[in-house]
């Protein structure tokens, strides 16, 4: 081969070679485009990703905060509930003793009225026990109603009837003062005189103490 066609040659592959240098010039280029492209996308990716978990983990939080809200509002309404079963109890309870009491008293006082109507026969009696003894016919006489009424005492005791005990003092819840009398041997306001003898049924006043009081 001569030098002309060596040199011919040569230029050839330098022409080639100046074609190809351009080409990957430009191969390079795309290939570093592409790469940011892509990291371009994987950024964008990543985004969407944190973006997704915060959305998740804010629709958590939420929902957290939701069942939070439903739990307490439950507490509330077991503690309303448990509110007004403690105060129907206590009311039921309330009343069943308030009924309790009431049969117990409607037992306990059924005869009152009865012993009250009896009364006035016990105060006959006892004014004819008090009348003077004149023959042996009266002393007799005097005997049996004493007898009649001891037994009518035993009797009144039995359902919790008994006299009002005798005192100076006068007290209003058990006396009742039909006149006032002058009296050098009583204070102001002290009985003087029982005028008729008061009864008392169980912790009840059956009828007062008639008495007359000093000036």
């Amino acid at each position: 081969m001569s030098k002309e066609e060596k040199r011919k040659k040569r230029h050839s592959k330098d022409e080639v070679s100046a074609e190809e240098k351009p080409k990957n010039q430009e191969d390079v280029a795309a290939k570093n485009e592409d790469e940011k492209e892509q990291e371009v996308a994987t950024k964008e990716q990543e985004q969407d990703v944190a973006t997704d978990q915060k959305g998740k983990g804010e629709e958590v939080a939420t929902k957290e905060e939701s069942n939070e809200d439903e739990v307490a509002s439950l507490k509330d309404k077991i503690a309303e509930l448990e509110d007004k079963y403690l105060r129907a109890n206590a009311e039921f309870e309330n009343l069943r003793k308030r009924m309790e009491k009431e049969k117990l008293q409607a037992v306990s006082y059924a005869h009152e009225q009865f012993a009250r109507d009896l009364l006035p026969v016990i105060d006959a009696l006892e004014i004819a026990a008090n009348v003077s003894e004149g023959d042996d016919v009266v002393a007799k006489l005097k005997e049996g109603i004493n007898l009649t009424i001891e037994q009518f005492m035993k009797c009144f005791e039995k359902h919790g009837i008994s006299p009002v005990e005798n005192v100076k003092e006068f007290d209003p819840n058990v006396h009742e003062a039909v006149m006032q009398v002058e009296s050098k041997d009583h204070e102001s306001g002290q009985i003087v005189q029982v005028l008729q003898k008061g009864y008392t049924i169980k912790d009840r006043i059956l009828r007062p103490t008639m008495v007359s009081i000093a000036k």
